[in-house]
């Protein structure tokens, strides 16, 4: 009897790609397996034809051979050894463990602890902020964290004080069972044990055998001078307990830095606008400026524009990792006079008077106008 068509059998184009190939075939061994069919002597032929539809189409080399030369050109590839899709040594477990696992709830591959066994707990995120002169300082702040933690009833085992989980008999302890189908067989977590390998036949009333219970704890955390926003500090083990005796995950603190009134940083440098009255900008004086250390005195040259800016050094962040400090840059902004009275607006007539008449006290008003002129001036 003639094979039918591979594409037919899983309902798809021949340029299908191979996710397409993939939905189909489950989609078809949901349908046809004899396990769900124990009534329909055709279901096994149907699941049997829809596998190996699959194992050729989803295999490079075979799909190729397949499209070019038919059922011949695979059965060719084979070379009669053992059949299509499986060499020396394969099964169908490993072939079809990512398949199998989502239709029997199990995993592919070798012994030990199913995927629901005894695992780390969950690392655990919180975010802590704090002001810039915490960060530039350090500190120490607390904190509390919701968690689980260890059931002291029953140490964690999640059985009643005085029982001891027992081995469980459907797997034997090893957490995972077989299903024999035909000349393959399928490994999947033990329905029984979820995995554990063992039974709780007397669970712990305080945790109803979870053997963790919620809390919520307080923590001292230390808080090393230079970090900066979205730095992270790890607490070893202060993260969710973890099950079945396994260890607890860890507590990442993350650091959030609110903003600063005068202060914006950059790395380990600090930034602030500087305001300088029109005439210190002009005669030059010293002013008086903050620091993250207290106030410190600042020279203004004479003729000082707005966008100058003036390095003190030493004056910004400590570095977190090795030496030295970050600068504090600040930058000046000439203020403008308002509210003026009748005698300095006199006083400001006569300047711009004087300033008009001789153009060399306002050099960029100058060059500016010359480029101006340039930029108009006909061809």
């Amino acid at each position: 009897m003639s094979k039918r068509d591979l594409y037919e059998v899983l309902g798809l184009n021949r340029d299908a790609p191979d996710e397409d190939i993939k939905k189909a075939y489950k989609k078809l061994a949901m349908k046809h397996h004899p396990d769900r069919n124990p009534d329909n002597p055709k279901a096994e032929g149907l699941f049997k034809e829809a596998k190996e539809a699959y194992e050729i189409l989803s295999d490079a080399d075979k799909r190729a051979a397949y499209d070019r030369y038919g059922h011949a050109g695979v059965e060719q590839q084979a070379g009669g050894g053992g059949g299509p899709g499986f060499g020396a040594g394969g099964n169908f477990a490993e072939a079809f463990g990512d398949i199998f696992g989502d239709l029997f709830g199990g995993g592919g591959g070798g012994g030990g602890r199913g995927r629901n066994g005894p695992y780390r707990g969950a690392d655990l995120r919180y975010n802590l902020e704090i002001g810039l002169e915490e960060a530039a300082r350090g500190t120490e702040t607390r904190i509390r964290v919701p968690t689980t933690e260890i059931c002291e009833t029953c140490s964690g085992t999640g059985a009643k004080p005085g029982t001891s989980p027992v081995t469980c008999t459907t797997c034997d302890g090893r957490g995972q069972v077989r299903i024999q189908q035909g000349f393959f067989s399928i490994q999947q977590t033990c329905p029984r044990c979820h995995g554990n390998g063992k039974i709780i036949a007397s669970p712990c009333a305080t945790c109803s055998g979870a053997g963790r219970t919620r809390k919520t704890k307080t923590l001292s955390v230390k808080i090393p001078a230079g970090i900066d926003e979205g730095d992270r500090i790890r607490l070893n083990g202060e993260g969710e307990a973890g099950s079945a005796g396994a260890p607890p995950g860890d507590l990442y603190v993350v650091v959030q830095i609110r903003q600063h009134a005068v202060f914006q940083r950059e790395k380990n440098d600090l930034h602030c606008e500087m305001p300088v009255s029109f005439s210190t900008a002009a005669l030059g004086g010293e002013i008086e400026i903050p620091t993250l250390e207290g106030h410190a005195k600042l020279r203004i040259p004479a003729e000082t524009q707005t966008g100058q800016v003036f390095r003190l050094r030493g004056k910004g962040i400590k570095a977190l990792r090795g030496a030295g400090h970050g600068d504090l840059m600040c930058h000046v902004v000439v203020e403008t006079p308002v509210k003026l009275s009748e005698r300095q607006k006199e006083l400001l007539r006569e300047l711009d008077a004087i300033n008009r008449s001789d153009d060399s006290h306002n050099p960029r008003a100058k060059s500016w106008m010359d480029k101006v002129k340039a930029f108009f001036a006909p061809e």
